[in-house]
């Protein structure tokens, strides 16, 4: 495992696993194959995503589930008792580089299940005149982030700086409103299909823990690789494996 100030990445493992064996944290990001295109191809694929999703629920009041929409649509009447769907988020890309013919798929859904009880910070997005009022009972209007995330595609000169060998890597823009939304500094969130790791650093630019985990050995090595320049770049540390803290990135 490697073990950062505030990054953990576990050893490869499938997803089922990862769940079933990790501590409570404050939020979980879902980011699984989509049963099409790029990744495994499950004939139950409606019943394996049910079964992550009840389990996440389990670790977590907030749980983020990526996918194509007639995929989640599937879900939403699955969603376990004691929780139900705060937010139906699309993120909506215009540079997509589709070859089908007919209609240009441009968008990703996301599922925001919480529970009953649980937390939101939508005083995130606010200035400080707005939190002012918002803290005294003053806002008629609660601003924040809209259900719509309006982010291009990391393809070709388009955010060249996150991009990495990952085939279906999402943009900070795009995971930063979720961990902003559910979590305050110091919270922890899990991402057990972690993929490029992105979770991981949006989680350390915003102070928050985080816990990064896939089943691809390759993915992982992108994400150990992608962490260690992050931390390199903002002059952050890392523990060696008796858990001192080093100064520098070897």
């Amino acid at each position: 495992m490697a073990d950062y100030t505030d990054i953990q990445i576990l050893p490869p493992a499938d997803v089922l696993e990862t769940l079933a064996s990790t501590v409570r944290v404050d939020t979980v990001i879902l980011d699984p194959w989509y049963n099409r295109g790029v990744g495994e191809f499950k004939v139950d694929y409606d019943n394996w995503l049910e079964r992550v999703i009840c389990m996440s629920c389990e670790v977590s009041d907030h749980v983020f589930v990526w996918g194509f929409p007639d995929i989640l649509a599937t879900q939403i009447s699955r969603i376990p008792a004691g929780f139900s769907l705060n937010a139906w988020l699309t993120w909506y890309y215009k540079n997509c580089p589709s070859r089908v013919k007919g209609w240009r798929p441009a968008q990703n859904a996301c599922l925001h299940i919480s529970s009953d009880n649980a937390n939101v910070y939508p005083e995130h997005f606010m200035n400080d005149k707005q939190k002012e009022r918002y803290k005294n009972g003053k806002m008629r209007f609660i601003p924040g982030p809209p259900t719509v995330i309006e982010v291009p595609l990391n393809v070709g000169f388009v955010g060249k700086s996150e991009q990495t060998e990952h085939p279906a890597q999402k943009p900070i823009a795009v995971i930063d409103p979720l961990v902003k939304m559910t979590t305050k500094e110091g919270d922890a969130v899990l991402d057990p299909m972690c993929g490029a790791g992105t979770t991981g650093i949006v989680c350390a630019g915003l102070n928050r823990k985080s816990i990064l985990c896939d089943k691809s050995e390759e993915y992982l090595l992108i994400t150990k690789e992608r962490v260690e320049k992050y931390y390199f770049r903002n002059g952050r540390q890392k523990r060696d494996n008796q858990g001192t803290l080093l100064t520098e990135i070897n």
